[in-house]
């Protein structure tokens, strides 16, 4: 009982150096970097204000749909936000950012899943050491989603 409880605590020591680690990776600095740019920069706080205010909107058109007297110039003008909110460089850079923290973390899980056994289920499809879809946990024939790998 003494040698789980130690086993436990080695683990979670473990897991919080590799939390930490993690955190101060390039990868992690750089997103936390984007995220306060996204939320100091008045013009980019302004599109997604913006965006988010007509999102709301759009949404309560979308419960009528094509019926509501709205709905062309709703749909019109929350397409045209997001897409100025999307080209922004700041957001872009964000996104870039974001993505490459969750390959960081999707590639951490699946090496860490790997150890225990080829059959541990491992979110995150995509991954670079990941030779099953992500999804399914199946690495030789493929799984229930009908992978291939």
């Amino acid at each position: 009982m003494i040698a789980t409880t130690m086993e436990l605590i080695s683990a979670a020591d473990a897991a919080d150096e590799l939390g930490e680690m993690i955190l101060q990776s390039e990868t992690a600095i750089k997103y936390r970097d984007c995220y306060k740019l996204l939320y100091t920069n008045e013009s980019v706080k302004r599109k997604i204000f913006a965006f988010s205010r007509l999102k709301d909107h759009y949404e309560d058109v979308q419960r009528f749909g094509r019926y509501h007297p709205d709905y062309k110039k709703i749909m019109m003008e929350t397409r045209q936000a997001k897409r100025e909110m999307d080209m922004d460089e700041h957001v872009a850079a964000f996104r870039r950012a974001e993505t490459e923290l969750q390959q960081l973390l999707d590639d951490v899980s699946l090496i860490i899943a790997r150890s225990v056994s080829d059959q541990v289920k491992v979110p995150g499809a995509g991954s670079v050491f990941s030779s099953a879809c992500g999804s399914c946990g199946s690495s030789e024939s493929g799984g229930s989603c009908g992978c291939s790998a």
